[in-house]
């Protein structure tokens, strides 16, 4: 395990995944359109994919902010060594969009003070930078910025990353760690994700700004079909999302997913599927993929996906 923030089991990530989607179906209406209308509070994810992002995508991200003279962004690029240039970098080009963007880069310890928590105040966007997403979560993860993004997101805030930035969005993380590579046949080299297995993959706590679906990031360039089947088979929520790179997943204020950008996000819905039992080869029948380009739509509350009308 490469990093301090593997120490998490699956077993305790399993349970805090299971206890956010208990609070959201405990509070939840009794049909998907009451549930939409309930969601009114809430702000926008912008989820990219990693690679180059395409210029229409950023300005979509500040027009969901604000727009020119109005979006406020806050740049957190800890997830890089180079974060503090890279960061800087991201938040010029947003300046040149006309937003008023800060690159703010803290330590754990400064991230958990009022000083530093206190730079959101009427943030109408947030950006999460690329890298490792185990060093992001290990700066900001349950300290008073944490508590501050949350609340900024609740208040209608957009809160947008890239690579990295996308895999802490959702409340089980990925972290790109193997316990077992090539399963009963140990890969001799580089090669990854090779199976489809159980308790293979290394998973922990995100910032679970979307609670009910896995994402997965580079996904279609880098191959990573059999990781992310992997987790949609074994965690509760049984739905994930991979999105490619220049590619864009945007969850509105009402739940429901749409695609932007160069390539596809990859959903696999495994919610009304037959998956084999615990201490048994990882199976199931019965999962739903869609592969949706730009202009695409998804509603997790039905499960219903769209292609973009022509």
């Amino acid at each position: 395990m490469r990093r301090s923030l593997t120490r998490f089991s699956r077993r305790a990530v399993t349970t805090f995944v299971a206890a956010l989607m208990l609070c959201s179906a405990a509070t939840a209406p009794v049909n998907a359109q009451a549930a939409r209308a309930s969601s009114a509070t809430r702000g926008t994810l912008f989820i990219v994919g990693g690679g180059p992002q395409p210029p229409a995508l950023v300005e979509e991200f500040v027009r969901l902010a604000g727009g020119a003279g109005h979006a406020k962004i806050i740049v957190f690029a800890m997830a890089s060594e180079d974060g503090q240039a890279s960061g800087e970098e991201k938040a010029a080009d947003l300046r040149k969009l006309g937003a008023d963007a800060r690159n703010v880069w803290v330590t754990h310890e400064q991230a958990n003070t009022d000083s530093i928590a206190h730079l959101l105040d009427g943030a109408t966007g947030i950006w999460f930078g690329g890298g490792d997403q185990v060093l992001l979560i290990k700066a900001l993860k349950d300290t008073k910025t944490d508590a501050a993004i949350h609340a900024r997101y609740r208040a209608g805030a957009v809160v947008g990353g890239t690579s990295a930035g996308a895999a802490v969005m959702s409340a089980a993380m990925i972290t790109g760690d193997e316990r077992h590579p090539g399963g009963v046949r140990p890969v001799k080299d580089s090669a990854s994700y090779m199976t489809i297995a159980r308790d293979n993959l290394v998973i922990a706590e995100g910032f679970g700004l979307l609670p009910n679906a896995i994402v997965d990031q580079h996904f279609v360039r880098r191959k990573r079909s059999n990781r992310l089947v992997s987790e949609v088979l074994e965690l509760p929520m049984h739905l994930g999302v991979g999105i490619d790179e220049s590619t864009a997943l945007i969850v509105a204020p009402n739940g429901r997913w749409r695609v932007m950008g160069e390539s596809v996000a990859v959903i696999y819905d495994a919610r009304h599927a037959a998956i084999t039992a615990a201490g048994t080869t990882l199976g199931a029948t019965g999962v739903v993929m869609h592969v949706l380009p730009a202009g695409s739509s998804f509603d997790p509350a039905t499960g219903k996906a769209e292609l973009p009308r022509r």
